[in-house]
């Protein structure tokens, strides 16, 4: 039986959907091929090859043309579609979270959220340092909502301990909201960020 290694990495994921990321190894991607072990190593070498590999398709099919032109919306629209993307596999965000990815898929998605930055005035240090900051905020929450049980939705406890009065007084708010909701409270505070960042530069520029 001839495969690609496409092939290869489409089985992983499809092990990834239904066993999660610690049942991923090189025989249960055979076995799911209906091929030798061997014949998966030939094509992505080691487990720790596959995975990058996992991680970087999970980033495909980005449409650069599809983003709108103005930035703030752009880096929203960004962020949200690495999101999903993630979301749309199981244990993805931990898989990701995991590895140093240098594929063409994870650069196409970092080039094209720092040349937004770059565009809308930003230096070059702050593009890519704005662009790991939006990156990591995506995979903390998402990570956060993939590691909870379906079967065990998020309880809402009250806290009344005078030992914590910042806590005690947020209480009704520390565990409240969706993770979408939080998502988009987080992202709109990166924005305003950024805002405020190409501000300060922009008034550095004139000034000096």
């Amino acid at each position: 039986m001839s495969i690609s290694r496409a092939a290869v990495v489409g089985a992983a994921l499809d092990v990834l959907d239904q066993q999660g990321l610690d049942k991923v190894t090189m025989r249960a991607v055979a076995d799911r091929l209906g091929v030798q072990h061997n014949t998966v190593r030939w094509h992505v070498e080691s487990k720790q090859r596959l995975l990058v590999l996992m991680s970087d398709a999970i980033l495909a099919d980005l449409d650069v043309a599809a983003l709108p032109p103005a930035w703030e919306e752009r880096v929203r629209a960004l962020a949200r579609w690495c999101r999903q993307a993630i979301l749309a596999r199981r244990d993805a965000a931990r898989l990701i979270a995991g590895l140093s990815t240098a594929e063409a898929n994870t650069y196409r998605f970092a080039d094209t959220m720092i040349q937004t930055l770059l565009d809308a005035g930003l230096t070059p240090r702050a593009a890519a340092w704005a662009n790991w900051t939006v990156f990591y905020l995506i995979l903390g929450i998402t990570q956060e909502q993939q590691a909870q049980s379906a079967e065990a939705p998020e309880q809402v406890a009250a806290f009344d301990d005078p030992a914590y009065p910042a806590l005690r007084e947020a209480s009704a708010h520390v565990a409240a909201g969706t993770f979408d909701e939080r998502f988009e409270f987080a992202l709109d505070m990166q924005v305003v960020a950024l805002g405020a960042e190409l501000a300060r530069t922009a008034g550095a520029t004139t000034t000096s």
